[in-house]
């Protein structure tokens, strides 16, 4: 869709010119995912404590 919107002949120009926003999306999105899931700059709390099984 976006090769006939902006009249580009083949697909790989396309690809081509905007490649590198892609990449800096992703890169973007893995970011700002190992924030939301990486450690905080506050002190981790002690895991609670496990029984032992046996």
């Amino acid at each position: 869709m976006i090769k006939e919107l902006l009249g580009h002949a083949h697909i790989g120009v396309t690809a081509g010119v905007y490649a590198h926003v892609r990449l800096h999306l992703q890169r973007q999105a893995i970011h700002s995912l190992g924030n939301a899931l990486g450690p905080t700059e506050e002190e981790p709390e002690d895991p609670p404590a496990m029984a032992a099984v046996r």
